[in-house]
């Protein structure tokens, strides 16, 4: 009592800015105490539902199995697997054992193929698993939007795609993606038509994916892609000219012809490789005449095509370019002309002294 007493007659003789600090530590101490006991609590309830969650997960893997080797062949739904989807319809109501219910059986689908997947797929319309994922689209958060999309598309819930195509301008890239690929997954390239309308960029992660998507599917009927060559969204252009490559769309040469002249550089460069992957001829004179305006990485592309596809009527604009400042179309020159004209290659060879292009000679000389 006296020291406490000591200790109050102390601080009433504190200057004021002592006075502020002093409370302030004491406050701040509350804080961090009050924080670590959070913390602790928060660790326990983390471990005590990460037991929870494997110990669940072991029990509805061992459901789902038995559901799938319960089957009847005379009946789509035997008696057995009539019970153990009783049962998880009353574990779902559980939100924590649904989400268990859910990741199992995502992992699951993604293992197995057949009577066995489509099965699983009929376990998630009997259980009313889908109600909840089609709850999802309608949530104010985006990442439970997208895990909603997500869980459509790999139980191939394919007639909601009205639903999904509103998401496809949603204002988080991870919802666009996940449409996107549900739209691509279940619809295969019909599911692309949402291409023919999109402002938003493309990015070249959600590129790939859908390419890759693209190539799980075999005999599949490709739609014209001249209409996506021609969108006003870069991003849909340099994606149809991959599916051009890719898909070895001859048929949009000329649309390709005209893309020479667009305004993004990139688009130029991109449309330049496609038509040399098709060894086309008939864009030669056009990059010829707009060579020195154009970018190096035009030059160089052009080059390249001219690898594929150069004829004698090339040879003057070669030499013109044999001793370029750009090691890449030196080196494309030389192998162009190493190729074409193996004697004109030996004269040049001859009179070089650019120590650069002796060596180059020397490389095509050993390979």
């Amino acid at each position: 009592m006296i020291d406490f007493q000591n200790f109050t007659e102390y601080f009433k003789q504190l200057p004021i800015i002592l006075k502020i600090i002093w409370v302030l530590i004491f406050l701040l101490s509350i804080s961090i105490l009050g924080l670590i006991l959070y913390l602790k609590k928060l660790r326990i309830n983390l471990r005590a539902n990460e037991k929870k969650f494997v110990k669940f997960q072991k029990i509805y893997e061992e459901i789902l199995i038995n559901y799938l080797y319960a089957g009847d062949e005379e009946n789509k739904i035997s008696t057995e697997q009539e019970k153990l989807i009783n049962k998880i319809k009353r574990e779902i109501k559980s939100k924590f054992k649904r989400n268990i219910i859910i990741s199992v059986m995502s992992k699951l689908i993604d293992d197995i193929s057949g009577e066995m997947a489509d099965s699983i797929i009929l376990f998630y319309f009997e259980t009313g698993l889908i109600n909840h994922s089609l709850k999802k689209l309608k949530s104010n958060k985006w990442n439970i939007v997208a895990s909603g999309i997500k869980e459509l598309a790999q139980f191939k819930v394919t007639d909601v795609n009205d639903e999904i195509i509103k998401h496809i301008k949603h204002p988080n890239r991870e919802v666009r993606n996940e449409a996107q690929l549900y739209l691509v997954g279940l619809f295969h390239f019909k599911g692309l038509e949402f291409l023919d309308n999109f402002k938003t960029p493309l990015s070249e992660w959600d590129q790939i994916q859908l390419l890759e998507t693209l190539q799980n599917f075999d005999n599949q009927e490709i739609p014209n892609i001249s209409p996506w060559l021609k969108s006003e969204n870069h991003s849909v252009v340099k994606f149809a000219l991959k599916l051009a490559r890719i898909y070895n769309q001859f048929d949009v040469i000329d649309t390709l012809l005209e893309l020479l002249k667009h305004e993004n550089q990139e688009i130029r460069v991109q449309a330049i490789n496609v038509l040399g992957y098709f060894q086309d001829t008939n864009s030669k004179d056009f990059l010829k005449n707009n060579f020195v305006n154009a970018s190096e990485e035009e030059q160089i592309a052009f080059f390249k095509l001219l690898e594929n596809s150069a004829d004698s009527n090339d040879e003057t604009f070669i030499l013109e370019h044999i001793k370029s400042d750009v090691f890449e179309i030196k080196l494309a020159a030389f192998k162009i002309l190493k190729i074409n004209n193996f004697e004109k290659f030996q004269e040049v060879k001859l009179i070089m002294e650019d120590e650069q292009c002796i060596e180059i000679v020397k490389f095509l000389e050993n390979n």
